[in-house]
Formats: C-alpha cells, sequence, structure tokens
C-alpha cells in the first residue's frame, strides 16, 4: 500500500492505482494545471467522501510499497485523465471504474515541521 502526501495529508493507495494516478497527476502539474482529486473514504476514516485541490506549487510525494513498476493500463490511464481534464476534476476508481475507498490521515505536526519554512517546489528544484 503505497502514499501520495500532500499538505500534510496521507492518503494511502495501492502501489497499482498509485502509478496510474502519478502520471495523470505529474501531466497535469507539469502543464501548470490546478485541479481537485476526490476520493470515497474508507470505513477507518469515517466513509464519506475526500477532495483535495492540487496546485503545481505545493510539494506532493509519491511513495511505493514495493519497488516493482506496475504495468500500465492504457485504458485506465485515459479514462483517469479524461476524468481529471472535466469539471468535476479527478475522481479516483479502480480498473473496474469503482470507487474502492482510500484512507487519509493528517500528519502529526512534529517540532522540526513546525520550525522549519514552507518551501514551493520552485526552491526545492533550485
Amino acid at each position: 500500500m503505497g502514499s501520495i502526501t500532500y499538505d500534510g495529508l496521507v492518503v494511502h493507495i495501492d502501489d497499482r492505482t498509485l502509478a496510474h494516478l502519478q502520471i495523470v497527476i505529474v501531466r497535469k502539474l507539469r502543464r501548470g494545471e490546478s485541479f481537485l482529486m476526490s476520493w470515497k473514504d474508507s470505513p477507518d476514516v469515517g466513509s464519506g467522501r475526500s477532495s483535495i485541490w492540487l496546485h503545481p506549487l505545493v510539494l506532493l510525494h509519491f511513495k511505493f510499497e514495493g519497488s516493482r513498476v506496475p504495468t500500465i493500463n492504457e485504458q485506465w490511464l485515459a479514462e483517469l485523465t479524461a476524468c481529471a481534464d472535466g469539471s468535476r476534476g479527478l475522481i479516483v476508481t479502480s480498473e473496474r471504474g469503482e470507487l474502492d475507498p482510500l484512507t487519509d490521515s493528517r500528519q502529526r505536526a512534529t517540532e522540526e515541521t513546525l520550525l522549519s519554512p514552507v518551501r514551493t517546489r520552485d526552491q526545492v528544484m533550485a
């Protein structure tokens, strides 16, 4: 089970789904596009739905549990991309088109993160 960390929020996603989401998200952010990403919450976090606004200047971290890159399903990738380009934003679905629940959690603020300045992507890339 991998994860996306974005602005202190950690969303746990299976590696196969994460690989497809990474491609879609990186493509959009490289073009400088901001967009909405939504998912169904797991019962562990109270069910319901969650959404985040992804912006090119906010640091994003993809963490894969496994070391092998999964085979990319071009049809699923096209469906996720079309969804991300639409007015509803990127809705995380399984290969079968189902809304599989994801678990998210706020990271605890440590003394180090409280004292560290907020850095943009451009500062990190420099």
